[in-house]
């Protein structure tokens, strides 16, 4: 297993952009194949932003975060830190359990940025997307990107998890994030199966919907576990997947698919949520 998790460690960058990369290009070609929704708007712009927001992530990350998930794991790993290794668990259950606990703080770190005004400053920049692609899924505020791995960070030396097994989570999470919001029409019968284990594009595309109410709900990126759980799931969308809006019904404008005004969003002060459920959050 150590020679194992050494040469894991040794390849991390090359396997993680290697899955990224064939994942992205699977599913855009699914998606060119398999449309699930006509486009609103250019597809040239949206992609150059989206891709911007990702470079400059992945940018901050590689060259001003002075540790990352991986390298959190080496040093509680290092320090003895983290719960489970004093469980003196299986290999194979300590990985599950790992797996199924950073992914419930995926969870409830996503429904928390909804409902938290300055955290929802940061995440509405990747919910202001007029389409639902692939692409969409690397769509995030270089600040939320950092909050999102602090948190992780914190998660995985509370935990003591293994590096293979954070290594194990990232590759999942990227793959999974591209998968369910890609622009994919899977056939009914596939999706009903599919999503009693995986989110689904037809599942998570709900979650961009303008209807305050239907963004609210299925927060999870992996498994629908959770959502059904914690009752924040919802099966179809009132306008139907061909029909709803996706977005936020604040923000219309083509300006959306500019990397500057991505970038600026957060601190414009302006109202872009409904008091429908008895808050206000300004921008």
């Amino acid at each position: 297993m150590g020679s194992f998790t050494n040469s894991l460690l040794e390849q991390e960058g090359l396997i993680r952009l290697s899955v990224f990369g064939g994942m992205l290009v699977l599913m855009m070609g699914l998606e060119a194949l398999l449309p699930r929704r006509a486009r609103v708007q250019s597809r040239i712009s949206r992609w150059r932003t989206n891709f911007g927001l990702s470079l400059l992530n992945a940018l901050l990350l590689r060259f001003a975060f002075p540790i990352l998930a991986v390298g959190a794991a080496l040093w509680a790993q290092t320090q003895g830190w983290g719960v489970l290794p004093y469980l003196g668990l299986p290999v194979w259950l300590e990985l599950i359990v790992t797996l199924l606990i950073l992914d419930l703080a995926i969870y409830w770190q996503h429904r928390i940025f909804h409902v938290t005004p300055l955290f929802w400053r940061f995440h509405k920049v990747h919910h202001c997307d007029q389409d639902i692609d692939a692409l969409t899924a690397v769509r995030f505020h270089p600040i939320e990107i950092i909050i999102s791995m602090l948190i992780k960070i914190v998660f995985v030396i509370a935990l003591g998890a293994t590096p293979a097994a954070v290594i194990l989570f990232e590759i999942i999470l990227n793959a999974t994030a591209l998968f369910n919001h890609a622009n994919l029409k899977l056939p009914l019968s596939l999706d009903k199966v599919l999503r009693l284990v995986l989110v689904t594009p037809d599942m998570h595309r709900i979650h961009h919907s303008v209807i305050q109410t239907e963004t609210d709900r299925n927060f999870g990126f992996n498994i629908p576990l959770w959502d059904r759980l914690f009752g924040s799931y919802c099966a179809q969308p009132q306008a139907g997947h061909a029909d709803m809006q996706i977005g936020l019904s604040a923000y219309r404008g083509p300006e959306t698919s500019q990397l500057g005004w991505s970038l600026v969003l957060p601190f414009r002060a302006r109202l872009d949520r409904t008091p429908s459920n008895k808050r206000r959050e300004h921008s």
